[in-house]
C-alpha cells in the first residue's frame, strides 16, 4: 500500500490547510522507492507538524529520466510567450493561495506569518513575474564577419538543472532558482530543505494547476547526504548548484556582512536599517549585517538607540499579529548560536544585551548585542545565522575598510552617510557583491544578487541570472555554397 501524499492539518490559528507530503514528480506527488518518511517539526513548539516522504539517489534518478524525457520531447519546443503565460498563471495561483502559503512558512520555518504574507509571499510572485516577462525576450545577435559569411548566436537551454534550496527563505529562494530556469527554457529537479518542505510542495501542485507539462518541474524533498548529494553529482543533470567539473555551477553561500556608519549619517535611519539588517528573519539571511562599524563620535549615541530598538523587539509566536521575531529554525540551529554567544563571551566580548533562551519552549533565542569586539574573535569571524551582532567602533575610513575586508566572506555590505561622494568611493572600495548605501536587505528582483571571495559566484535575480541558465551557441553559414 502507498504511503498517503496529501493530508489536512490545523494550523495554530485553528484554519484547517491542505498539504502534500509525497514526491512530486511528472506532475503527480509519488511514494518514494524506500517508502522512507522523516518528520517536520514546528519550531515555536519543537514538535512534528507530520511526516513527508523522503527520496533517496534512486528517486532522484526516477526526477531526473521524468526532466530529460519532458526537456527532449516538449518543453524545448514550448516557444517564449508560452513560457511566459505559464509562468504568469503559476503566479496568479500563488497570489489566489497567497494566505495559505503564508501560513505554511509561519509553521514550517518560524518567521512571522505577518512578515511572510507581506514580505516574502509577494516578493515570492513578483521574482516569477519578472522572469515571466524575460521568456520571450531571450535571444542571441548576429556578427559581422566575412562577406560571404552570415553569423549569428542562440542562447540556448542548458537541458535539465539541479537546484538545492536553503530553509532560511523557502519559497523565495525556490522562486530564485524556478523562474529563471523555467524562462530560459529549462527543466528541474529541484530539493527542497529536509527542514521546511511544506510550502515549496504546496506550490508545486500549482504548477500542475497552472498547466505546465509533466517532468519540467520535480520537487523533492530528502536529507543533504542522500537526496542532495545525487543532485549534485547526477550525470544527467546539466546545470547545479554544487561544485563539479564537468557541470555549470552557480553557487550563493554565506556572509558576515559588515555595516558602516559614519558621523555624518543620519543616526536615527543608520540605527533603524541597521537594526533591521541583523534582525530580519530572525538574523537567518546571508546578507545580515552581522558586523556593524560605528565611528567614534557617534558610537555611543548608536549604541544607545540601536539598544533601545533591540529590547523593543516582540518575539514569540509567529501567528501572533505583533511578532516581528520567531524561532530559530531548529535545535540544532539553537544550539550552534548559543555557542557562538558563550564563544564571544570567553574571548572578552562584552554582552551589551540578550544572550540567552526566550521562553521555555521552541528554538527562540533573545536578541543578542555584542561590544568591545575585535576582528580576531570568532564571532567577528564565523556566520552565526541568527539574532546575534558585533559593534565596534573606527576612527579613519582606511581603518574601518580594512576591517571591513578581513573575513573570508564578500556578499554584501552597508554603508551610512550623507556625503554622497564619500558613499560611492567607499561603495567601490568594497569588496562585497552588494552595497547598500543609507539602506540595509533592499533586493529588488531586477538587480543582480550574488557574492565575492567565499560567498560564491555567479549571480541571481535581474538580467544576470539569465546566463546561469543560457549557454551560447555560434552558427556560422557560408553564403556561397
Amino acid at each position: 500500500m502507498a504511503s498517503k501524499c496529501e493530508e489536512t492539518i490545523t494550523l495554530p490559528d485553528g484554519r484547517k490547510v491542505k498539504i502534500y507530503t509525497g514526491l512530486f514528480i511528472n506532475n503527480e506527488f509519488v511514494d518514494s522507492v524506500d517508502r522512507k518518511r522523516f518528520e517536520t517539526i514546528n519550531p515555536a513548539t519543537g514538535q512534528a507538524i507530520t511526516s513527508v516522504i523522503e527520496a533517496n539517489e534512486k528517486d532522484v534518478d526516477i526526477a531526473v529520466e521524468a526532466a530529460t524525457k519532458a526537456f527532449n520531447e516538449k518543453w524545448i519546443n514550448v516557444d517564449g510567450q508560452e513560457r511566459g503565460r505559464l509562468i504568469n498563471k503559476l503566479a496568479d495561483l500563488i497570489e489566489r493561495d497567497l494566505d495559505e502559503l503564508a501560513a505554511l512558512e509561519a509553521l514550517d520555518n518560524g518567521k512571522a506569518y505577518t512578515i511572510a504574507k507581506s514580505g516574502d509571499l509577494p516578493l515570492t510572485v513578483a521574482v516569477f513575474r519578472y522572469f515571466a516577462g524575460w521568456c520571450d525576450k531571450i535571444h542571441g545577435k548576429v556578427i559581422e564577419t566575412q562577406g560571404d559569411k552570415f553569423c549569428y548566436t542562440r542562447h540556448e537551454p542548458i537541458g535539465v538543472c539541479g537546484a538545492i534550496i536553503p530553509w532560511n527563505y523557502p519559497l523565495l529562494m525556490l522562486a530564485w532558482k524556478l523562474a529563471p530556469a523555467l524562462a530560459c527554457g529549462n527543466t528541474i529537479v529541484l530539493k527542497t530543505s529536509e527542514l521546511t518542505p511544506l510550502s515549496a510542495l504546496k506550490v508545486a501542485a500549482l504548477f500542475k494547476e497552472a498547466g505546465f507539462p509533466k517532468g519540467v518541474v520535480n520537487i523533492l524533498s530528502g536529507l543533504g547526504p542522500t537526496a542532495g548529494a545525487a543532485i549534485a553529482s547526477h550525470m544527467k543533470i546539466d546545470k547545479s548548484r554544487f561544485h563539479s567539473n564537468l557541470k555549470k555551477v552557480s553557487l550563493e553561500l554565506g556572509g558576515k556582512s559588515p555595516n558602516i556608519i559614519l558621523a555624518d549619517s543620519d543616526l536615527e535611519e543608520a540605527v533603524k536599517w541597521a537594526y533591521q539588517g541583523i534582525y530580519q528573519n530572525h538574523g537567518q539571511s546571508c546578507a545580515a549585517g552581522s558586523r556593524v562599524y560605528v565611528e567614534e563620535p557617534i558610537y555611543d549615541n548608536f549604541i544607545e538607540k540601536f539598544k533601545t530598538y533591540a529590547q523593543n523587539i516582540k518575539v514569540g509566536d509567529p501567528f501572533h499579529k505583533d511578532t516581528y521575531q520567531g524561532p530559530q529554525i531548529s535545535q540544532r540551529q539553537f544550539d550552534r548560536i548559543m555557542k557562538y554567544i558563550e564563544c564571544g563571551k570567553k574571548e572578552g566580548a562584552t554582552l551589551l544585551l540578550g544572550g540567552k533562551r526566550h521562553g521555555d519552549q521552541g528554538y527562540y533565542v533573545s536578541p543578542t548585542i555584542f561590544t568591545d569586539v575585535n576582528e580576531n574573535m570568532t564571532i567577528m569571524q564565523e556566520e552565526i545565522f541568527g539574532p546575534v551582532v558585533a559593534i565596534a567602533k573606527f576612527k579613519t575610513i582606511d581603518e574601518v575598510i580594512e576591517k571591513a575586508h578581513m573575513t573570508k566572506y564578500g556578499l554584501a555590505a552597508a554603508v551610512f552617510t550623507k556625503d554622497i561622494t564619500r558613499a560611492i568611493k567607499i561603495s567601490n572600495t568594497l569588496r562585497a557583491g552588494t552595497v547598500w548605501v543609507n539602506c540595509y536587505n533592499v533586493i529588488n528582483t531586477n538587480t543582480p544578487f550574488g557574492g565575492f571571495k567565499e560567498s560564491g559566484f555567479g549571480r541571481e535575480l535581474g538580467k544576470y541570472a539569465l546566463e546561469l541558465y543560457t549557454q551560447v551557441k555560434t552558427v556560422q553559414i557560408n553564403l556561397e555554397c
